[in-house]
This record gives C-alpha cells, sequence and structure tokens, in this order.
C-alpha cells in the first residue's frame, strides 16, 4: 500500500467515536500540513477547481472533522488548531472556515481567559481575517455571554465550551446576552499583555494572544473596520456597568512600543489604517482633555492624542536644544540615553507613512509642526540606513517644512492624490503564519 492510500486511510479515524483513535490519526496526519510537505493535498485541493464547488470532496470532509477538533481532548485540539493555521494559506480552505458558527466558537474561544491554546486560535483568526469576507463578517458579529458580574471576567462566553476552556465554577445557564465581538476582542487583547509581566494563575489569562493585533490590522484595512476602530464605544451596561465612550484605536496605542514584535507591527498597522480616514484626523491628534466628534459619529469622546505613541518609537537617545525640547510631548522630552528606535526597518516606514498620511490635511500638518514631529524626524534621519524609509522621511520633511499659502491651506485633496500615487494605501497582516 502506498503512503498516501495510508495516509488516506487515517482520515476517517479524524471523526472516530474513540477519542484516542482520533487523536493518533490527527498526530500522524498534521506533519503533512505545512506548505511544503508531500502529500498536503489530503487537506488541500491540487488545483484552483477543487474543493469550494464541492462541498463533498475528501479536503472539505477533512477541514469539518478539524473544525470540529478544536473543541476536543487537549492535545487533539492542539494538532486541530496546528493544521488549520498550516492550511489556511489557502483561499479555498479559507471559504470553509468563514462560517458563522465557527468564527463565533473561535472568538468566543479566544475570548475564555481559560483557554490553553488562545494563542494558536488568534493565529488562526489572523489567517482568516486575510479574507475580507471575514473581517466583515467580525464587524458585526455578536458572542452569545451569560454575564457573571462577581467573577474576575465578568462574562461567560457560552460558544467558548471546549475540553480545553473551562465555564467558571459559579456559572449556570441564564438568558444569554449578545455583545459585539470586536470589543469585546480588543479587551481580550489589552489583558493579554498583562499575562507575562503578572504571570500565570487560576484567575490570570492563559494566552497573551498577541496576534490579534494582526486581525485588528486586517479588519481596519476595511472601510466597514475602520470606522468601528473610529467610532466612540461605550461600556456594555450587561457586562462593564456604565462609563464613558471611547474610541477603540485609542485603547491600541500602549502598544505602540511593545517588546513583542507581532503584537506592534499590528498595532502600527491598525493606526496607519485609521490614519487613511481624513475626516479622523482631528480627533487622532486632539489631546484627551477636548472631547472630539468623528463623523459619521455624532458621540463625542476624549481625543485619541496619537503623535506621542508614533513619535516615540521613532526617537533616539539625543539631546535637544531648550525650543526644540519645548514642542515635544513629556513623554518625549530628557530620553534616558539607553532610549533606541524601533529595530525593523518595516515599522519605521509603516510610522513615517501615517505621519504622511495626517499631512493630508493643513489641520493636521500643524498639529504635526507644533508637536515636534520635525524635530524628532531630523535626528532619526541622521541615523536611518534604509533607502526606501529615507525616501519617506524626505517626503515628510518637504511637507513640514513647506511655506503655507492660501492655495496649499486648501490642498487636501491634492496631497492625498500625491500620497496616492506613492502606494499608501490601507494595509493588512498579509504574512500567512504557519506552525
Amino acid at each position: 500500500m502506498s503512503m498516501e492510500a495510508q495516509l488516506e486511510e487515517l482520515l476517517q479515524f479524524l471523526h472516530d467515536r474513540n477519542p484516542q483513535a482520533r487523536q493518533v490519526a490527527l498526530a500522524n496526519l498534521v506533519g503533512y500540513t505545512p506548505k511544503e510537505s508531500p502529500y498536503r493535498s489530503l487537506f488541500v485541493p491540487r488545483s484552483a477547481g477543487g474543493l469550494l464547488p464541492n462541498k463533498g470532496s475528501k479536503q472539505a470532509a477533512v477541514i469539518r472533522d478539524l473544525k470540529l477538533l478544536c473543541q476536543d481532548q487537549p492535545a487533539t485540539a492542539h494538532d486541530a488548531f496546528r493544521a488549520l493555521v498550516n492550511i489556511s494559506d489557502n483561499a479555498m480552505v479559507l471559504n470553509h472556515l468563514i462560517d458563522v458558527q465557527f468564527l463565533t466558537f473561535l472568538v468566543s474561544y479566544i475570548l475564555n481567559p481559560t483557554a490553553v491554546l488562545a494563542d494558536l486560535a488568534s493565529m488562526l483568526l489572523s489567517n482568516i481575517t486575510v479574507n475580507p469576507t471575514a473581517c466583515s463578517t467580525l464587524v458585526t458579529m455578536k458572542i452569545p455571554v451569560v454575564p457573571l458580574p462577581k467573577e474576575t471576567l465578568p462574562f461567560y462566553p457560552t460558544a467558548s465550551r471546549s475540553a480545553t476552556s473551562s465555564a467558571p465554577p459559579t456559572y449556570r445557564y441564564t438568558e444569554e446576552s449578545h455583545i459585539a465581538a470586536l470589543p469585546l476582542l480588543v479587551d481580550a487583547f489589552i489583558d493579554g499583555a498583562r499575562v507575562q509581566v503578572e504571570g500565570h494563575s487560576s484567575e490570570k489569562r492563559k494566552g497573551e494572544l498577541h496576534f490579534l493585533s494582526s486581525v485588528f490590522a486586517n479588519i481596519s484595512a476595511i472601510p466597514a473596520g475602520r470606522t468601528l476602530f473610529l467610532t466612540p464605544v461605550a461600556p456594555d451596561p450587561v457586562i462593564y456597568g456604565e462609563g464613558e465612550a471611547e474610541y477603540m484605536v485609542a485603547k491600541l496605542l500602549a502598544f505602540t512600543e511593545h517588546k513583542d514584535l507581532i503584537r506592534r507591527g499590528g498595532v502600527l498597522s491598525t493606526i496607519k489604517n485609521c490614519a487613511f480616514y481624513a475626516p479622523a484626523h482631528r480627533a487622532l491628534l486632539s489631546p484627551e482633555t477636548a472631547k472630539v466628534k468623528c463623523p459619521p459619529s455624532e458621540i463625542a469622546a476624549p481625543g485619541i492624542n496619537i503623535l506621542p505613541f508614533l513619535l516615540l518609537p521613532l526617537a533616539g537617545p539625543e539631546e535637544f536644544d531648550l525650543d526644540d525640547q519645548e514642542l515635544l510631548h513629556p513623554t518625549l522630552q530628557f530620553l534616558p540615553p539607553t532610549k533606541s528606535r524601533e529595530t525593523d526597518p518595516v515599522l519605521r516606514l509603516t510610522i513615517v507613512e501615517t505621519l504622511l498620511l495626517l499631512c493630508t490635511t493643513y489641520w493636521g500638518r500643524e498639529e504635526l509642526r507644533r508637536n515636534g514631529t520635525y524635530q524628532i524626524i531630523r535626528m532619526m534621519h541622521e541615523t536611518e540606513e534604509d533607502d526606501n524609509v529615507i525616501e519617506h522621511i524626505d517626503r515628510l520633511v518637504n511637507l513640514l517644512k513647506r511655506d503655507e499659502t492660501e492655495d496649499t491651506k486648501r490642498d487636501d485633496e491634492m496631497v492625498a492624490s500625491e500620497l496616492a500615487e506613492e502606494g499608501l494605501m490601507p494595509e493588512d497582516e498579509d504574512t500567512i503564519m504557519e506552525v
């Protein structure tokens, strides 16, 4: 019997009633899911015509089994998530993963702080949201939850139930509420950053959820997702109680200098995507002390104050003279001699491109000038070695240092057109992960 025939024989055990049989079968199959692996056609169609039209194909059945196995026992669920992460680089496989029931489970599982495989689930969601249809689904998705006001996490996402995530001990089924998914994912992402700092315990989240930043970048690359990040969201009274409305993108700013490259890269891409929406520039650049509306929303919320969080990664240990120092935000003044700039040239470019986008309005250019942007960029230029970054710095300096006339004060459309010609477009995290 050929090797392929032996492996095909294992496929039938993925839905065997015996949990040990499922585990052994998947453990022997998962190694063939990475891109360059032999016999990958067991999971992914050989040609573009195979999987999507034929819902009864062998590959479609395997994907259906893998989705169910994500809720199985720990070892089996781990391999199921891993297999789906590896084959989700295929567009036709994605079409089988973008169904509301599975996405509801996936999001709910990530939200559950006891989910031991939440990081793998986040990686899978990152790969899935490369598809705009998945992003549109998440923008409008609501997750069934049961409020638990006395628990550390004040709600339980009921669709997360699986062998690798547990219900709170006080949980008793009561009437579910349906809560918007994206604000909950943002809060979980923030909570995940505390895992490494505070350590693991029975009350702490099991996953760091860095890959959710790529999910946010993908979602903000579509207009509806961008609008959601730029619409003030009030805490849901069923879960959080009363509170002031806040722009969702404002919650992400603290991670522009996070030590994890994936986390800070996805956040910077999300910010850049939000900067494409020129009517949001006043909200993005205004201080927290000002209440600002971002059309089309009529809700006023504290300004996002984005500029210090963009400039800090570009700042080095250099000292400024007193006049320049006074222009800078307090967080940028008197930086220690150990301060280093963002090490990744792609992320430095992302930040400079974001600053360029904020220059598409005269008001935005004036805010950048008043807050020391040129001073930080001038110092950065002296040490920059990447030609592409240098080219964009030169473009930014030209906009900041030029004389403004009555014509240039009305040239918003012209500047936007020039930037579009340079290829500044909303970006998603198009890197597909494998494990």
